[in-house]
């Protein structure tokens, strides 16, 4: 960019960002800009631009080369705000209602300048400010279903396909995910952590290995699996929302895998609200339902219609195919919601709960819940079946 003074990778600044907003000639040219840094992430800066004497604004994101939560000894590539730009541009294209309009992307300064969503509040916060945004499990059904669908084999065809698997070859977050989600929570590692009220349970869980066997069963199928694109951390910390509107951000985890780790992100950040909010617990599963059965309906309308591969064109391997999705978001949800009970990440859903015991209450619940729908998910062959179980742990 050569009208930017900055031509190498510096973290960006509240000055330098309103520099770079201006030069994009998205605002007047005598616009008066504020610019305010909200990045509560791990990962990157986020910066909020509006043009004071109007109601305009844009978001510029800009990739750290660490992770914020560690620090500087936890380097990151900054490749990854190009596969965040990238997969946010492809799922844009097929879900354009549910995705921000990117603006411009710059490599160099890996930056992404994007849609103004400041109108919206993330997803988890206004659930647990009291929120329970009634189309949101209806527009995340639609965006599974089209962001899925039209990444795969059957929706993109082999060749195209393989052609995108290059684009988001993504090992470094990959590596996150690996260790975080798969491995780190089954042992004693270092990047753990609980309180000592959960010792015992936690000790039990490294101790079942049977679990460990099912949760390798689950690794594998990441590491090698290529599904689909897949957003990688599909979290209700990645969704903004209104009660009319729904917008998936924050792709940065994007790869291809298998299709239904996005859908058990959905799952378990859903289940944590089931599990704590006890005064909408059934709107809440409610919400897993819809999910489910909005992207099963848009999902077999799109294979039957748009499907690329002739002999894929059955009801016998559509039936085989959300049957193998099911079971594998069934397993996904639960690593979810063992690693953000003990592991590095949590949720507030969880951690905000202020009384000890209602707390640790509530995290028991959702480590055996999680260990139930790992083990068992081959059983639990259908939604009834799936929040049956669910509700036997509440």
């Amino acid at each position: 960019m050569s009208h930017l003074k900055q031509t190498h990778y510096a973290p960006l600044t509240e000055a330098v960002a309103i520099e770079l907003a201006l030069s994009l000639n998205f605002f007047t040219e005598n616009a008066v800009l504020s610019c305010k840094e909200i990045g509560d992430g791990n990962l990157n800066l986020v910066f909020h631009i509006v043009d004071e004497q109007g109601s305009k604004g844009l978001i510029i994101k800009q990739a750290l080369p660490y992770a914020k939560v560690v620090g500087e000894s936890w380097p990151l590539t900054l490749k990854r705000a190009k596969i965040e730009a990238d997969a946010l541009k492809t799922f844009g294209q097929l879900a354009p209602d549910y995705v921000p309009t990117i603006y411009f992307t710059d490599d160099v300064l890996a930056v992404t300048v994007m849609e103004d969503l400041s109108h919206l509040l993330i997803a988890r916060t206004g659930f647990i400010n009291g929120e329970t945004y009634p189309l949101i499990s209806k527009h995340l059904g639609e965006y599974l279903a089209k962001t899925l669908f039209y990444t795969s084999d059957y929706g993109l065809g082999p060749s195209a396909k393989k052609e995108q698997v290059q684009m988001f070859i993504n090992p470094e977050l990959c590596k996150i995910t690996e260790d975080l989600i798969f491995t780190d929570p089954y042992f004693d590692a270092d990047t753990n952590y609980f309180e000592d009220g959960l010792l015992s349970d936690v000790e039990a869980l490294w101790q079942d290995d049977e679990l460990r066997f099912q949760v390798n069963l689950l690794k594998r199928s990441f590491l090698t699996e290529a599904e689909v694109l897949l957003h990688g951390d599909l979290h209700t910390g990645s969704v903004f929302a209104s009660n009319s509107e729904t917008k998936v951000i924050d792709p940065e985890f994007a790869f291809y895998g298998p299709a239904g780790f996005d859908i058990g992100q959905v799952f378990a950040n859903l289940l944590f609200q089931v599990i704590v909010n006890t005064k909408n617990q059934e709107r809440f599963v409610h919400h897993i339902e819809t999910v489910w059965n909005v992207f099963k309906d848009e999902f077999t309308h799109l294979w039957n219609t748009e499907n690329k591969e002739i002999l894929a064109k059955t009801d016998k391997f559509l039936s085989y195919t959300l049957a193998k999705f099911f079971e594998d978001s069934l397993g996904f949800a639960g690593c979810e919601l063992i690693r953000r009970t003990i592991g590095l990440a949590h949720v507030t859903d969880l951690d905000s709960i202020e009384d000890e015991k209602t707390r640790l209450a509530a995290k028991r619940k959702t480590l055996e819940l999680g260990k139930i729908l790992i083990k068992q998910r081959k059983e639990i062959i259908n939604c009834a079946a799936f929040i049956s179980k669910v509700k036997e742990v509440l």
